[in-house]
Parts: structure tokens; C-alpha cells; sequence
């Protein structure tokens, strides 16, 4: 057997911010420098000129970054961003229809298809106008719907007060609550100190929640339907995901087909497989199966029968109730704030090779606005999606030959690929567009003729795509191979404490992933920030300072959380030779 070099895992900083350099003076240096005997620098570290909590110091930022690249933003169009647009099209509505189904029951129709598809498409279109991240896409998501079925089991069962303006006074107060946040910098307080070990946990977790959605569609398709067209509905939904993978491998097909029929179907693999397996129960016998499809609205108003317009009578609410919306409004905009601000990072990794900054606090006031807009209109607010937020980079992702840079001096090395990804609006908005269009009634009822195993088969494949690309599957394969085949690691570390991690991390996983099927299920994402004090306090007991340098890294700033241990301890050993010196 050959002798095997160092094995590479090392976790480098894959998410990048704009604000990194500032978090790092303020989370570091500053960190320090407050921990002076008279304390004189205590306010300045936070309400300094780049102090943490210096009122719209980031909003000025973002606010600069964005007119530095809105134009271009607006100048990058092709055949790959309109693939782009169509992909992240049916990864977006056809799971917000499912949603819609459950709200439509457990919300006593108080909300159906026609609010989920006008929330998705006009929060989108606002976003893909104005955001400070075009690429991170939204949608209404599982977990807000599982909240505001409970909110409305409190409104008309304990409480005997009307759900809608209950909600709306809800989200007016999240509105006003992510605008505090915007304001007073909260990107730099929170999530500077998120690592990957949070964040891999947060994406595995979507991931296992897509693969049990695409099973429950079965199963509620089973209750339904004959034998006979159960089994094909299991047929269905492997075909849908496995002819969409398949073809998504069209490029390496050389040299059948010309190359722009093989880049064809790789960029349109999804939307290919998904007209092909709803068209499939429309030919021949299996057009006499009794298929389940997707329950569309018919006309363009409200679902619920007792509302004429898409205005929320709000300023009725008794004032008390205004007040005690407070408590679902704080909820909501935790559950928003952590979702739209992690999805909002894991689709700017830096395998994408993005370059262009973002807009942390701006995007927090933009969706902010558009809660309380969907508030006002009685129908259910959306953010940042996972993981259509990561596919949609993944989708516009593309290589390009650069040559590394070098010294002054020295010679250029020689080209090689590098990726990077279209950072423009046009697929978002394109996107945004269409799901906005479907609100009509003809086009409700070309939805009406999608089967729900096509929308099972797509979840499977949204769930496949995003754990294609978690970190934690490497090292699962790690953890399955016989130790003689390991490679080599870097002295300090061992496999059993790479092993030990990878485990705690599915565990932990699991563990979230059994909370979201209780009542507690709203309350997840808290179960993840907690993650972030204990892989901060408590993990580096249990591993070694080098295990955790290898396998983890801050997530929105370059770095390590080992490195501040590393630097305190050379500070107070300097202090202790002056003490020495004197």
C-alpha cells in the first residue's frame, strides 16, 4: 500500500462577510483593549465609531456596498442564469404549496395556495430589487407555518379572538423589532461568533427535514389512493430525483451529444424531470390511477370565504391584544432573524467563490418591511429559504481560469480553474416573477395538474443536493473507513477526536430534528444558538485546542475561535516577562 500525505480537512473561513475586517477589530483587538484596569475604553467598544452597538453603523455600510454594485448587478446575463431562474422557479413554489395545504387545515382556512404563492412572489421581487444579497432567495418556511398553526389554535380555541389581526399586530411588531436590530449592528454581536459546527449541524438539519417531508408526502398519498397507484407514486417521486441527478451529470457525457445539448440538460435537469414525471400519469392506463395532485385556488381572492380583500382590518384588535402580539412577534423574529441571516451565509461560502459584498443589516430592515407588508395583507410572511438559498449559488456557479496571486517580483504562476458565481438579480427576479404570475386562476390550475409524488421526488432531491455539500458527509466517510486506509494527520491529532466530533454533530442533529416534530417544534432555532455558547464554553474541554483548529472555524469572519485562546495566552505570558523584566 502506498505511503499516504497529511489528509487535507482543514476548515478555512467559507463564509464571508462584509463587515469581517470591523467584526474582528471589534471582536478582537477591541475585545481586549476593554479589559483595561479603569475601564476607559468600555463605552468607545460600544458606542465608538466602530463600536459594537454605534447606531446604523453597519446601515452606512451596506448602504455603500450596495450603490457600488447595483449596476453591475444588472449586467450579467446568460443562458446559465435563466436555467438558474427556472431551477430555484419550481424548488420554491412547489414545496410552498405543500405548506399552503397544511395551513389551509390547521389554520381553518384562514390561509391557502393563493397567500403562500403571493407572499413568495412579492417578498421576492422586493428582494430581487433592493436587497443587499440577491442570491439568497425566499419562500415561506416549515418552521414559521408550524408557529402560526399554534398561534391560531391559541387565538380560536383558548382565547376565542380572531387569528388574522392577532398575526398582522404579530409581524408589525417583528417589522419593528429587526429594524432595532439592523440598527444597532446586531450581524456583529451574534453572528460573528457562529462556527461551522453550528452551521453544518443547521444545514444537515434542512436536509433530513427535506428526505422526512418527501416520506410523509407518501404516506399521506398512501391513506388516499389504491395500492396501485401508491406504488407508482413511489415510482414517481425516485424517478423525479434520480432522472434530475442523472442528468445533472450530462456534462461528463463526452462525447455524446453536442456540448451545448449537454450543458442544456445539466443546467435544466430538474425542470426536465419534473415536466417529464408529471406528464408521465397523463398517458396510456396509468392516466385511469387516482392520483393525488395539488389543491390550487381557482380565483383570485383570499381563501378564506369570509374575506372580500387581501386588507386585514388590524386597528380593530382590542389594545390589549396589541400588546400581548408582542410575545409571537419576539418569537418570529428570532426564528427570521437566525434563519434568513444563516441561509443568507451558507449561500456565499467560499467554495462559491463570491466577491461582491453583502448586506447583513440592510437585507434584516428589508425583511423587516416586507413582515409587516404581508402582516397588512393577511398573508403569511417569508425569508431567507434553506436550502434553496445555497442551490441557488450552486446553480450559478461556474469556473474560470486566474492565475494566483504572487509577490511583488515574482513570477506569475500559470492559470487555473477557479469558482466563482453570476452575483447578479436577474435569476432572482425572474424567479420572483413567475411564482407572482401563478397567482392567476389559469395558471393555479396548471399547477392543479402536478402530482404530489413529483413534489416528493423533489424534495428527495433538494435533500440529496444539500448534503452533497455538507462537510460533515466527508467525514462520515472518514468515520466508515477501515483505520489502516486513513491518511495521514497533522501531529496533535487523532482520528478518534475527528471521529468523536462528527458523531456529536449527527447526534446533535438528531436531536434537533426530533424537537421539530413536537409542539416544541417552533422553538428549534433556539436549540441552535444554543449550539454556539457550547461549542464556545464547553467543547474545547472534551477536544484538543488542534483537533478543533482542523475540523472548525469561525463562520463569518477569517479565523479560528482557538486563536483567541492562542493570542490571550501569548499576552498574558509578555505580561509576566515585563512583571519579570521590571
Amino acid at each position: 500500500m502506498a505511503e499516504q500525505g497529511p489528509v487535507d480537512i482543514k476548515r478555512t473561513s467559507t463564509f464571508e462577510s462584509p463587515t469581517s475586517p470591523d467584526v474582528q477589530r471589534n471582536g478582537a483587538v477591541q475585545e481586549d483593549s476593554s479589559n483595561t484596569p479603569d475601564g476607559s475604553n468600555g463605552s468607545s467598544k460600544y458606542f465608538g465609531k466602530a463600536g459594537k452597538l454605534r447606531p446604523f453603523r453597519l446601515l452606512k455600510k451596506d448602504m455603500v456596498s450596495l450603490r457600488g454594485r447595483y449596476m453591475s448587478d444588472w449586467q450579467v446575463f446568460n443562458q446559465q442564469v435563466i436555467a438558474s431562474a427556472v431551477y430555484i422557479f419550481f424548488t420554491n413554489i412547489l414545496p410552498g404549496i405543500t405548506f399552503a395545504s397544511d395551513l389551509y387545515t390547521l389554520t381553518g382556512k384562514s390561509w391557502g395556495t393563493i397567500e403562500v404563492v403571493f407572499s413568495t412572489g412579492l417578498c421576492g421581487l422586493i428582494f430581487s430589487l433592493f436587497s443587499g444579497q440577491p442570491l439568497t432567495i425566499l419562500g415561506v418556511t416549515g418552521p414559521f407555518s408550524v408557529l402560526a398553526e399554534n398561534i391560531y389554535e391559541l387565538c380560536e380555541t383558548h382565547f376565542h379572538v380572531e387569528f388574522l389581526p392577532v398575526m398582522a399586530w404579530s409581524l408589525i411588531h417583528t417589522g419593528w423589532m429587526h429594524y432595532l436590530l439592523a440598527i444597532f449592528n446586531a450581524h456583529d454581536w451574534t453572528m460573528q461568533y457562529v462556527t461551522h459546527f453550528s452551521a453544518d449541524i443547521f444545514s444537515l438539519l434542512n436536509s433530513v427535514i427535506y428526505f422526512h417531508k418527501a416520506a410523509m408526502e407518501l404516506k399521506r398519498t398512501h391513506a388516499r389512493v389504491s395500492l396501485a397507484a401508491f406504488l407508482y407514486a413511489v415510482i414517481g417521486a425516485v424517478g423525479t430525483c434520480l432522472l434530475a441527478i442523472f442528468l445533472s451529470t450530462a456534462n461528463s457525457w463526452k462525447p455524446m451529444f453536442h456540448r451545448y445539448v449537454r450543458l442544456g440538460l445539466t443546467e435544466y435537469a430538474a425542470a426536465i424531470s419534473i415536466v417529464f414525471w408529471i406528464g408521465i400519469p397523463y398517458i396510456g392506463e396509468l392516466a385511469s390511477l387516482d392520483h393525488v395532485r395539488l389543491e390550487v385556488q381557482t380565483t383570485f381572492r383570499p381563501t378564506n370565504p369570509d374575506r372580500m380583500t387581501f386588507f386585514v382590518r388590524f386597528w380593530e384588535l382590542p389594545v390589549e391584544w396589541i400588546f400581548l402580539s408582542i410575545i409571537p412577534g419576539a418569537i418570529v423574529t428570532v426564528l427570521f432573524y437566525f434563519d434568513h441571516e444563516i441561509s443568507s451565509i451558507i449561500c456565499t461560502v467560499k467554495r462559491y467563490g463570491t466577491q461582491k459584498p453583502g448586506g447583513y443589516a440592510w437585507d434584516i430592515v428589508l425583511l423587516g418591511t416586507t413582515t409587516i407588508i404581508c402582516g397588512i395583507l393577511g398573508i403569511p410572511p417569508a425569508n431567507g429559504l434553506l436550502p434553496q438559498a445555497p442551490l441557488h449559488s450552486e446553480s450559478l456557479m461556474h469556473y474560470v481560469l486566474e492565475s494566483p496571486p504572487t509577490e511583488v517580483g515574482e513570477q506569475p504562476d500559470s492559470p487555473r480553474p477557479v469558482a466563482r458565481t453570476y452575483e447578479q438579480r436577474y435569476s432572482h427576479f425572474i424567479q420572483a416573477a413567475l411564482i407572482l404570475v401563478f397567482v392567476s386562476p389559469p395558471l393555479q390550475k396548471l399547477l392543479g395538474l402536478t402530482q404530489t409524488s413529483v413534489l416528493a421526488g423533489l424534495f428527495m432531491l433538494m435533500g440529496y443536493q444539500s448534503l452533497s455539500v455538507n462537510p460533515i458527509v466527508d467525514r462520515v466517510v472518514h468515520l466508515l473507513t477501515p483505520p489502516s486506509d486513513l491518511p495521514e494527520l497533522p501531529d496533535g491529532v487523532g482520528w478518534l477526536g475527528i471521529h468523536s466530533y462528527t458523531v456529536t454533530q449527527i447526534i446533535l442533529t438528531g436531536v434537533v430534528f426530533g424537537v421539530t416534530l413536537t409542539v416544541a417544534a417552533p422553538a428549534f432555532p433556539l436549540i441552535i444558538i444554543a449550539l454556539v455558547p457550547v461549542r464556545l464554553s464547553l467543547m474545547n474541554r472534551l477536544w484538543s485546542r488542534e483537533t478543533l483548529r482542523l475540523v472548525d472555524g469561525w463562520a463569518c469572519r477569517e479565523g479560528k475561535p482557538e486563536d483567541l485562546a492562542i493570542d490571550r495566552g501569548a499576552q498574558l505570558q509578555g505580561s509576566g516577562d515585563e512583571e519579570k523584566t521590571a
